[in-house]
């Protein structure tokens, strides 16, 4: 084995660690540096952080989350189904229907339960 099998491995590595390190270091190098005490403090959540770390947070914040990552998941199963909606045939189109509309009563279930308002 000569080195000239490993040229394009190295070279792609080289490549993937110049992309992944050029542009910060050149924004490091050349962007302006105006420190600001609303630049350095801490954010989180949306307010400002004042007391321990372990401070109990509102429920609200998980239940937005979580229900961001129920939708968000069922959402991007509807893109295979659309690819596939030919090859499925319309047994495949019903049962994708009925799953969006069981997700549209989940959704609306929610709204009506106020769990997506905002105080």
């Amino acid at each position: 084995m000569s080195i000239d099998q490993y040229l394009p491995v190295l070279l792609f590595i080289l490549v993937g660690v110049a992309i992944g390190i050029l542009p910060q270091a050149l924004g490091y190098l050349l962007g302006p540096n105006r420190p600001d005490a609303a630049k350095n403090s801490p954010y989180e959540c949306g307010f400002e952080a004042f007391e321990d770390a372990r401070m109990k947070f509102d429920v609200r914040y998980y239940l937005v989350a979580i229900l961001f990552i129920l939708f968000d998941l069922e959402t991007a199963l509807l893109f295979p189904w659309a690819l596939a909606l030919k090859d499925i045939g319309m047994t495949g189109f019903l049962f994708g229907l009925e799953f969006v509309v069981v997700l549209t009563i989940g959704f609306v279930y929610m709204w009506k339960k106020g769990a997506l308002d905002w105080e």
